[in-house]
């Protein structure tokens, strides 16, 4: 659990004494019972879009392919 809270301070320049700021903020909002479901939402809508950004990859390649095909022109 400790690398949490290194990913967010090398990424957004947070330390400690913010993180736990944020983290009281969101329980006076939405209190102790949501969050762990808006948690496991958050965490299901990454995965799906890592999910979907895989899958746009191998769709692209074959496109790339075709265009390099030369198209053949009638008899002129």
């Amino acid at each position: 659990m400790t690398a949490l809270p290194a990913i967010f301070a090398g990424i957004l320049g947070l330390g400690a004494p913010e993180l736990v700021v944020i983290l009281i903020i969101m329980l006076v909002l939405f209190g102790g019972a949501k969050l762990p479901s808006l948690a496991k939402g958050l965490g299901q809508s990454i995965k799906e879009f890592k999910k979907a950004a895989k899958d746009d990859e191998p769709e692209a390649k074959p496109a790339e392919k075709k265009e390099e095909v030369p198209k053949t022109l009638g008899s002129n």
